[in-house]
């Protein structure tokens, strides 16, 4: 099934979505032997108007194992054309000229959108501003659940934290959606709490969720806590630490749980959690490198 851009959740459909891993298994096997050469003459441009680091750099490694090269540009905010106000589909029209697919980054919701519309060659969203989506984070968390549980039938998952604003958790809620089985809690807040269109595609695909404002009083029943960012300015320390897991929260959940992350994390992810074998978001991370080599592939070959 042929890609031709990846902007946002939506457009992944469940068998495309099983293609995408069993494709992304594969690309462990590649990059568990170095890598390929198969796309050596293929240049990916990675263009950032915010900052990253684990989102640029699984690209980047992505790209580099399957044998291509990398353009790269960070805080292409400053450091590009539009600080003389040369407009972002202007931007991407210049920059289709030098490569093969561009992996963007726009600190507005809907940047993606926009540079897809006027782009001859793939556009990857690599998050796009606050309350917008980050389709690539969402598939590989979903992977992670898929190579751990094997299914989502019946899985009790929350998603926790900021998820007004919260890119990672919007977009993992829009591919949860396409699943009958699943009953999902959203967890924050309640000023903090799920947008009202997230809200509405859940209901539209007729998937079981509930908004809660307690994270401890579930814990016990959740097969998969999914934890994302308070933002400090967003909320005192000690309302934070309400949605926190540490040590003693451990003891409460079930032994077959799963603790997954977007990081980069603050007082929500206790550092005494990290040696837990529940604790499974730095081989989230690991995953994320896979299921961008497979996406990078499913963009890049012939029609």
């Amino acid at each position: 099934m042929k890609l031709r851009h990846v902007i946002d959740s939506q457009q992944f459909t469940v068998p495309l979505l099983m293609e995408l891993f069993d494709r992304s298994r594969q690309m462990e096997r590649v990059a568990s032997r170095g890598g390929t050469l198969d796309y050596q003459n293929k240049i990916m441009a990675s263009l950032y108007y915010q900052p990253s680091t684990r989102t640029r750099f699984a690209f980047e490694s992505a790209m580099h194992r399957l044998g291509g090269r990398v353009l790269s540009t960070e805080q292409a905010r400053f450091f590009s054309s539009e600080i003389e106000g040369e407009c972002l589909e202007d931007t991407i029209r210049i920059i289709e000229g030098f490569c093969d697919v561009i992996v963007l980054r726009h600190c507005e919701a809907g940047g993606a959108g926009r540079a897809a519309a006027v782009s001859n060659i793939p556009i990857i969203n690599a998050g796009d501003g606050a309350g917008g989506q980050h389709p690539t984070q969402a598939l590989l968390d979903l992977y992670t659940i898929f190579r751990e549980r094997r299914s989502l039938d019946g899985l009790n998952i929350a998603i926790v934290g900021e998820l007004d604003r919260g890119r990672t958790a919007r977009s993992l809620a829009y591919l949860l959606s396409k699943f009958e089985r699943v009953r999902l809690f959203l967890v924050s807040p309640p000023e903090l709490q799920m947008k009202r269109d997230i809200l509405e595609d859940l209901q539209m695909h007729h998937l079981w969720y509930a908004v809660e404002t307690e994270l401890h009083k579930l814990i016990s029943m959740l097969d998969v806590v999914y934890l994302t960012q308070i933002r400090p300015g967003r909320m005192a320390d000690s309302q934070r630490r309400k949605y926190a897991i540490d040590a003693e929260v451990l003891k409460s959940m079930k032994p077959d749980a799963i603790i997954l992350h977007p990081l980069p994390r603050t007082i929500e992810l206790d550092k005494s959690v990290d040696n837990d074998p529940r604790a499974l978001y730095f081989r989230q991370a690991t995953n994320g490198l896979y299921v961008r080599m497979a996406l990078l592939t499913m963009l890049l070959e012939p029609s």
